[in-house]
C-alpha cells in the first residue's frame, strides 16, 4: 500500500462561525521543554491546552482537538498531528497565521489541511518516527541542552546499533513500558530503530505502529548503557523477554516526535 507522510517542511476572531461542520487537520512543531505532556491537564500548561486556547480565540468556539501522539512532558515535536472539528467559516490558509499569533513562540502551526469527517490523527496513523538525539563529547552545550542528552563517555555506536536491531520486529514491549493497562496489548510492530553518529551527536531514530508511555525513553536507556559498556548487547533480549533489570529512564528533553505516517488514500486538501 503506497503511504504518505506528515512531517514538518493579528485577531482574527470575527465570528466566521455557523455553517456545516467539518473536520481539519493541523501541522504542529513545539519545542516542549515547559509542558507537562501534549494531553490536556488541570493545573499544568500542555501542548494541547495551548492549541485549543488558540482555536478558540480564533474562532470563537470552544473545540477539542486530538493528537497523533501523546508526546511526553518536556519531549518535543516536529512533526505532530492534530484534527478537531469545527464549523468556523474561517478559510483554511487563515489557521496557521491565526492560531500563531495567538500562540507562545514556543509553539507553530504549519500548516492546516481539510480532512475527512471519519479522520482520526491518532487512529489512522500507521506509524509515527521519534529521534532521541544525544551530545557525545567530554563537554556539555548551552546551546543543546534542552533538545540533546549529554553524555560524557564515547559511545560505542556500532554496538547500541547492533543491539538496536533486536528490537524490530513484532514484540511485546510491555516490560520496557510504564503503568501500560494489564488487559490491554502490549505488543507493538517496529519497522527500524537505527543508531548513528555524526560528529559528536548521536541519534536514535525508531519507527514502529505505536509506541507505549516512556517505552523509547526506557529502551533506548539501555542502548545508551550498552553503548558505555555496562550492558551486553543481549540485554535487550532478556528485557523483551521480561527480565528487564535494571533499566535505565533516559530524561524526556532529547527525544522529539519527527513524523506521522497516514495511508495515500487519507485525503489532506484545501475546502
Amino acid at each position: 500500500m503506497e503511504e504518505r507522510t506528515v512531517h514538518s517542511t493579528d485577531d482574527d476572531s470575527d465570528g466566521a462561525t455557523g455553517g456545516q461542520p467539518w473536520r481539519a487537520a493541523l501541522l504542529v512543531e513545539y519545542e516542549g521543554t515547559r509542558y507537562a505532556g501534549f494531553q490536556l491537564q488541570v493545573e499544568d500548561p500542555t501542548i494541547q491546552g495551548e492549541l485549543e486556547q488558540a482555536l478558540a480565540k480564533f474562532t470563537g468556539q470552544g473545540i477539542r482537538v486530538r493528537g497523533a501522539s501523546r508526546t511526553d512532558s518536556g519531549a518535543h515535536a516536529k512533526g505532530q498531528v492534530v484534527d478537531f472539528l469545527t464549523s468556523t467559516q474561517h478559510p483554511l490558509e487563515k489557521f496557521a497565521p491565526a492560531m500563531n499569533f495567538h500562540l507562545p513562540e514556543d509553539i507553530n502551526v504549519f500548516e492546516a489541511y481539510r480532512v475527512d469527517q471519519d479522520f482520526n490523527s491518532r487512529r489512522c496513523a500507521l506509524s509515527r518516527t521519534y529521534q532521541y538525539s544525544i551530545l557525545n563529547r567530554p563537554s556539555p552545550s548551552p546551546l543543546r541542552r534542552l533538545t540533546h542528552l549529554w553524555v560524557r563517555e564515547t559511545l560505542d555506536v556500532a554496538r547500541m546499533n547492533e543491539a538496536a536491531q533486536l528490537l524490530v520486529g513484532t514484540h511485546d514491549f510491555r516490560s520496557l513500558a510504564v503503568g501500560h493497562p494489564e488487559d490491554r496489548s502490549a505488543v507493538r510492530n517496529v519497522m527500524r530503530w537505527d543508531v548513528t553518529r555524526n560528529g559528536d551527536t548521536v541519534v536514535i531514530e525508531c519507527e514502529a505502529n505505536g509506541f507505549m508511555k516512556q517505552q523509547i525513553r526506557k529502551s533506548n536507556g539501555i542502548l545508551v548503557e550498552i553503548g558505555r559498556g555496562k550492558y551486553p548487547v543481549e540485554k535487550i533480549t532478556q528485557a523483551l523477554e521480561g527480565n528487564p533489570g535494571e533499566t535505565p529512564l533516559l530524561p524526556a528533553h532529547g527525544l522529539c516526535l519527527i513524523s506521522v505516517k497516514y495511508p495515500s488514500s487519507t485525503r489532506f486538501g484545501p475546502e
